[in-house]
């Protein structure tokens, strides 16, 4: 029975992300862990945490092809069967090149959890509908965080080793809700007519190549870039201020409120389109970031991530409903997968792009600089990907030559 209108599918979801969510705490301390554990130097620990970020991007391109050819929920229940392996491995290493090899392991298998998750959640949602769910699946993500926050500080005093255990457990606890719950993979979906078989082969052997969804995977970095530079650059930003580099914790727990708090908005503004509703998130990020670079004192900064975390609701459920939309069924995992290595690329760059910003021109030009890029990105939603996207569903309209014996 749909709750809230959205089947229960994705409510399982939601809850299976945030419990994931909640015991990934330990990545924070990976590096950590490398230097007071083993008295490994800072350069070390830096670079087995890049080589665990690098693995991440081929880690979801894998989850997005074993969606499509083995089954949603086998391959989300692998992914996190994997990653409580990794997780473990880390726990009992007894050397620097065993934590860097289960590292490494982690960040092949981190990522598979998501295609599935998000080309389930399409199946399963109907297309108005599908900005509110992949909404609330990232809210889920920043819920947890706050949790996962409060685990950290709690654990952490004792053995960081133990953290990893708890998020070993945590991965095989979803790995098992998510098989007890969820619906089976069906292989009816999958054996339709042999034309429209063919067709799904197709497209998804072309999936770097359907121009749509290179738009998307271009915009969606750079999206990508500006939050994890948020993410990551804000304690630094903070300390340069005066602040206390913890009080970035605090505006995380009330971005995470704020996202929670404003659900309700994606129904009430429904009737956008989804590339309108971009530009206005655009623009909102872009007010909130402005708001930070010329903020002085705390009560400032909670403003600006009051309207910058209202613009990421509007923003990511409708930029994972406009992929699921141009994919051919048989191809949203891969077609999902592809432009989730947004993230990927993000975390690598946006580390280097943060810190040299805030060493060459401050607070102010780091948010200033970015809350341009919002702006920028807001034109290109309505001047270039909402035409490119509409030519190729004009193109597209002939194609389904080979739905006609179904029907």
């Amino acid at each position: 029975m749909p709750v809230l209108g959205l089947p229960r599918t994705v409510w399982w979801l939601v809850l299976a992300r945030a419990i994931n969510r909640l015991g990934a705490f330990s990545l924070g301390f990976l590096t950590v862990l490398i230097t007071t554990g083993f008295g490994a130097d800072t350069v070390t620990a830096g670079l087995i945490s890049a080589a665990f970020g690098l693995a991440t991007i081929p880690s979801r391109l894998l989850g997005g092809v074993l969606a499509d050819r083995f089954g949603r929920r086998r391959t989300i229940v692998a992914g996190l069967a994997g990653c409580a392996l990794a997780q473990a491995g880390i726990a009992v290493s007894g050397s620097v090149a065993m934590v860097a090899a289960f590292a490494v392991l982690l960040g092949l298998v981190f990522e598979i959890y998501e295609p599935p998750s998000q080309a389930m959640i399409a199946d399963a949602v109907r297309p108005e509908r599908r900005a509110q769910a992949f909404s609330l699946f990232n809210t889920a993500l920043a819920v947890g965080g706050m949790g996962a926050g409060l685990i950290a500080a709690g654990l952490g005093r004792w053995d960081l080793r133990w953290l990893f255990v708890v998020d070993a457990v945590t991965c095989l606890a979803c790995a098992v809700v998510i098989h007890l719950v969820l619906p089976a993979d069906s292989p009816a979906r999958r054996s339709s007519t042999p034309a429209k078989v063919a067709g799904a082969v197709t497209r998804a052997g072309a999936v770097w190549r359907d121009r749509s969804l290179l738009v998307l995977l271009v915009s969606g970095t750079f999206f990508a870039l500006i939050y994890m530079q948020v993410v990551m650059a804000l304690p630094l930003a903070l300390t340069r201020r005066g602040l206390e580099a913890a009080d970035a914790g605090l505006l995380s727990a009330l971005s995470a409120v704020v996202m929670v708090l404003c659900q309700p908005l994606l129904r009430r503004t429904a009737a956008l389109s989804h590339h309108a509703a971009m530009a206005c998130g655009y623009l909102l990020l872009a007010a909130g970031l402005a708001g930070y670079a010329v903020a002085d004192g705390l009560p400032g900064h909670l403003a600006a991530t009051v309207v910058w975390s209202v613009g990421d609701v509007l923003m990511f459920g409708r930029s994972y409903a406009l992929v699921a939309d141009i994919a051919p069924e048989h191809s949203r995992g891969r077609y999902l997968s592809v432009f989730g290595t947004s993230w990927g690329i993000a975390t690598v760059v946006a580390p280097l792009c943060s810190t040299q910003l805030l060493d060459r021109a401050g607070p102010v030009g780091l948010w200033s600089g970015l809350a341009f890029t919002c702006l920028l990105l807001a034109v290109a939603q309505l001047t270039v990907i909402r035409p490119v996207l509409g030519r190729s569903a004009a193109g597209a309209v002939p194609a389904p030559v080979a739905r006609s014996p179904e029907r």
